[in-house]
């Protein structure tokens, strides 16, 4: 039996005892089946990883006591996914996946080709959580509000941003990340792709360059997992030993 990894956004220390979310203490209880005395651990990207054990677990609350501390805080990369406002399952799939693949930010838009009008952050930022403390990763990226996509590149700050251009004669993917360091973004359109205007105005900007993924036409959630995967490997931190 697996040891549970909880994300707590609190101080964590050696001999503190800290509350957990009702939202925890279900989880715990009643879906893991977990009880007093068990064991676990704690993490957050500021304070590392720390074993736990449960010294308290109700319906709708829970405690735990920490150990010392086994992992230590340390960088993340800063790879950034933009994402079309998706469907439900599609964009909470992105989600999950993303953030296994250690993106540091998700930020959905809204573009003209857009059916979805609605996002649940609030769905979605738990979704990051939960895949986060199954990853084994100390961060939770962060789950930005959907805005427009105009209104996202305008406040971007600079660092690349490759965009998905799959209709459109671009240098392959590999190429371009093969030369590309982070802080970087991966932008990915709906389902249909971008409108032309809209991809020219992100394509105008200096900071953006389109890509090619290979020969076939990509769903909107398989290119933003594959394009990710390419960064990390090219860019990112799959090339740490």
């Amino acid at each position: 039996m697996s040891t549970p990894r909880l994300f707590l956004d609190a101080p964590l220390a050696e001999g503190a005892e800290l509350p957990g979310t009702p939202a925890q203490a279900h989880h715990l209880g009643t879906v893991l089946r977990r009880g007093v005395g068990d064991a676990m651990s704690v993490f957050n990207a500021r304070d590392g990883e720390f074993p736990a054990r449960i010294v308290a677990l109700r319906k709708d609350r829970c405690a735990f006591a920490l150990g010392a501390q086994s992992r230590a805080p340390a960088p993340e990369p800063d790879l950034r996914l933009v994402v079309a406002a998706l469907k439900r399952d599609a964009l909470d799939w992105v989600v999950e996946k993303a953030t296994e693949l250690g993106v540091a930010s998700i930020r959905p838009v809204t573009t003209r080709r857009t059916v979805v009008d609605r996002v649940n952050i609030e769905r979605l930022a738990a979704i990051a959580r939960g895949a986060a403390e199954q990853c084994e990763r100390l961060s939770v990226p962060v789950v930005h509000a959907a805005a427009p996509l105009h209104a996202v590149l305008d406040a971007w700050d600079g660092a690349p941003l490759l965009v998905a251009a799959e209709r459109r004669a671009s240098a392959p993917i590999r190429d371009v990340a093969a030369t590309t360091r982070l802080p970087c973004g991966w932008l990915v359109g709906p389902e249909g792709g971008f409108d032309p205007a809209e991809l020219d105005d992100a394509t105008g900007r200096a900071f953006v360059t389109a890509v090619a993924l290979g020969p076939r036409i990509l769903r909107a959630e398989t290119a933003a997992v594959a394009g990710l995967a390419v960064l990390q490997a090219l860019a990112g931190d799959w090339t740490a030993t």
